[in-house]
């Protein structure tokens, strides 16, 4: 198959998302691929020509050796709100050339405007178009004044769409609640490479770091947005004293609360017990894991949080780590009880908890419940079944 990817993120700087696991696996059975992406992050980035130019990326893969898919960036204006309105000109430009020169089988839209130019261009060419959810995408337009404009256009595309996949039956609710046929969703949750994420490699991070032996590590891995609640974790961990500062925050990635975390461990003296890593590579990450022993999702329960499971939990626990996460709806119905995820009301209560299971002793118990729970998603089982939608909608 010919397969375009339309998505309003960066495809090479974020992530690895489930897209790119998606994509780079299905690029290894034969299938070509081309993403159509947007450098969301031009904020951050050393300013250059107000208008960027369209750019083109092969061979790029992120997750596995052998990955190709084909990135194309169209140009935008590099300015507020006029990079929104660009990129409706432009994208709409380059779906119109692919749609010409590549001719794809199927189109499938992770974003919200030119997943709506990709469903009307693609109804012309009577191109099967599926809207694979991950997230409550409207919620994540930065400008709260244009959320209700994004929801409205999201609806539209569910309404539209040939087959509406999300990744847990929580966000399958909300797409059906937004105007999804219920009989053209389905679910295909997140995978997790077993071979690569393997508890087996421990001392050469916590090494590097100055972690001991005795010391007790709580690893968060992913953007730091405001709402992650690391920030009350941290803040908590001040007050732990006695037997129980062996105990240490290490986060890997970046974002809102860089500087926040950082301002935190000199304020309270906490270095050494505050770890803050920048992004490494993806092969990278399964020793960062393996370094901890408990694991974090401590965010709050909010409107982008509430029915999203992300990735990395099924990553945590490969590693059979256990997972102490506030209670967020879409968690708790993806892992119930039981299967090594422990549940906490608030971001506050994340040490409290962790020390509970110190004391218990149970921290391998737990471990062993998590890494159980996640061998029957591996990425094979999960590419398999998205595959088998893609032929049957083009097929259809």
């Amino acid at each position: 198959m010919r397969i375009l990817v339309v998505q309003e993120s960066d495809w090479i700087e974020k992530g690895p998302h489930q897209s790119h696991h998606l994509m780079e696996r299905l690029s290894k059975r034969g299938h070509e691929i081309r993403v159509i992406d947007y450098e969301i992050l031009w904020k951050e980035h050393e300013k250059k020509k107000v208008v960027s130019k369209r750019e083109v990326f092969k061979n790029v893969h992120k997750v596995i050796d052998g990955g190709n898919v084909t990135v194309i960036r169209p140009s935008i204006i590099k300015l507020q709100i006029l990079d929104y309105i660009s990129l409706v000109y432009t994208h709409k430009k380059e779906i119109e050339r692919q749609l010409e020169e590549f001719k794809p089988d199927v189109i499938v839209g992770f974003g919200i405007l030119n997943a709506n130019i990709a469903i009307r261009l693609a109804k012309k060419k009577n191109i099967p178009f599926v809207y694979y959810i991950i997230d409550e995408l409207h919620r994540l337009v930065p400008q709260k004044y244009f959320q209700w404009l994004a929801k409205y256009i999201e609806s539209k595309n569910m309404k539209n769409a040939d087959k509406v996949i999300s990744i847990n039956e929580g966000l399958r609710e909300y797409t059906i609640q937004m105007g999804a046929d219920k009989k053209k969703t389905e679910v295909i949750r997140a995978g997790v490479e077993l071979e690569r994420f393997n508890p087996t490699y421990r001392k050469a991070i916590r090494k590097k770091y100055g972690i001991k032996d005795e010391d007790v590590v709580l690893f968060f891995m992913g953007w730091l947005y405001d709402f992650s609640g690391l920030k009350e974790v941290a803040l908590e961990l001040a007050k732990a004293s006695g037997n129980h500062r062996n105990i240490k925050v290490l986060t890997l990635g970046k974002g809102d609360l860089w500087d926040v975390l950082r301002t935190i461990r000199r304020k309270y003296g906490l270095d050494g017990r505050i770890i803050t890593v920048g992004w490494k590579p993806y092969e990278e990450v399964p020793k960062y894991i393996a370094a901890s022993d408990i694991c974090l999702l401590p965010a709050y329960n909010n409107e982008v949080m509430r029915n999203i499971v992300p990735i990395k939990m099924y990553e945590y626990m490969a590693m059979a780590k256990p997972v102490i996460a506030t209670k967020l709806p879409g968690v708790m119905k993806e892992f119930g009880e039981g299967n090594g995820v422990i549940y906490v009301d608030r971001p506050e209560d994340v040490v409290k908890k962790a020390i509970e299971l110190i004391e218990s002793g149970s921290i391998e118990e737990e471990g062993i419940k998590a890494r159980k729970f996640v061998e029957k998603y591996s990425w094979d089982n999960v590419v398999d079944e998205f595959e088998r939608i893609l032929e049957e909608v083009v097929r259809g």
